[in-house]
């Protein structure tokens, strides 16, 4: 089994706070990853040396400056209510509203969904921002999310 109920999600009261409701629709496509299947993701696609992004170095390619070429508040879209993503984090991703995306927290936190389901619920996510990489299947563009309200614009290496 690679996932586990949105409900035993040891953070689902994100998604299911009151101001910023979340769609049954929408909530059946979020999916925790289980802690095995997330460990493989993440070594995988983030860094096998580190378990969080508060330990990230320049060892791991989402250490290194290079990797970020812009950084955008977030924050005041998320204070101010907007449904919508900022427009610099949405044009720098360009992905498609199927494109499968992992909201990557630590090594055994991993949140499996679609871009579309993430646009719509972008605001619920961001209470889980704390250096959070929101990596796209097959695609090098990520953002990463810091708690200071500010969002990464980078790429990863190619696979």
């Amino acid at each position: 089994m690679n996932y586990i109920s949105l409900d035993d999600h040891k953070k689902a009261w994100v998604f299911r706070h009151k101001d910023i409701p979340v769609s049954d629709e929408d909530a059946a496509r979020i999916k925790p990853m289980t802690s095995e299947r997330a460990a493989v993701l993440w070594s995988t696609m983030v860094s096998r040396e580190f378990d969080h992004p508060d330990f990230f170095d320049k060892t791991d390619w989402c250490g290194k400056e290079e990797s970020f070429s812009d950084e955008v508040n977030w924050e005041d879209a998320w204070e101010n209510g907007d449904e919508s993503l900022p427009h610099a984090i949405l044009e720098h991703l360009d992905w498609q509203a199927n494109t499968t995306v992992y909201f990557c927290m630590a090594r055994d936190n991993v949140i499996e969904t679609t871009f579309d389901v993430f646009k719509r619920n972008w605001q619920n996510f961001m209470f889980l921002a704390d250096g959070s990489l929101l990596i796209g299947k097959k695609r090098n563009t990520v953002v990463q999310f810091l708690e200071t309200g500010i969002a990464k614009l980078g790429e990863k290496p190619s696979a």
